[in-house]
């Protein structure tokens, strides 16, 4: 395609060689994305499967205010975060003295994990903390939105994250034995 806006304008028309090119496009980079939110491979499958079913569904809503890659990266976001709130139990208050010290991770341990390693680290994780760790730490947000996306208060992602730092902390230092 020649543009953007071409190629939207043929997805919007149902033209199936440009959807397979938008498709093709964003999908390695949306599918570690998802990867990142979903507890194994098959999850992250289903989950860029409704991301990209969301995408074209909404793809009316995209007026080139931003990148398209951007616009695609949120929506997949968005069914992660969908995907994790309606298939897992694990948000709940909890009062952050029960966590461990701030974690803090080694350079030295960081260093030497190729970042499979770290993503299967992260996959780990409990979903509620997983989900709360790629929000804030990975894509940026703050507790305050992470709160209003996964229905949970302020306290309670502060909680997720403090705990999935130090989750991962542990293992590092696990490693660093090693």
């Amino acid at each position: 395609m020649d543009t953007e806006v071409e190629l939207v304008s043929k997805c919007l028309n149902h033209e199936l060689a440009a959807q397979t090119e938008l498709y093709n496009l964003f999908a390695s980079k949306m599918y570690g994305i998802c990867l990142r939110y979903a507890g194994n491979k098959m999850e992250a499958e289903d989950i860029m499967q409704n991301g990209f079913l969301r995408v074209f569904n909404s793809l009316h809503q995209f007026h080139f205010n931003g990148s398209l890659e951007g616009w695609v990266k949120r929506t997949i976001i968005n069914a992660a975060v969908n995907f994790c709130k309606h298939n897992t139990r694990y948000f709940h208050e909890t009062d952050l003295n029960e966590g461990l010290a701030e974690a803090t991770f080694s350079e030295d341990a960081l260093s030497i994990l190729t970042t499979k390693e770290l993503l299967a680290m992260i996959q780990d994780l409990p979903p509620g903390r997983r989900t709360v760790f790629n929000l804030n730490i990975i894509e940026g947000y703050d507790h305050k939105e992470i709160g209003v996306m996964l229905g949970i208060s302020e306290v309670t992602s502060r909680t997720q994250l403090h705990r999935a730092k130090a989750s991962i902390r542990k293992r590092l230092q696990e490693l660093e034995k090693v």
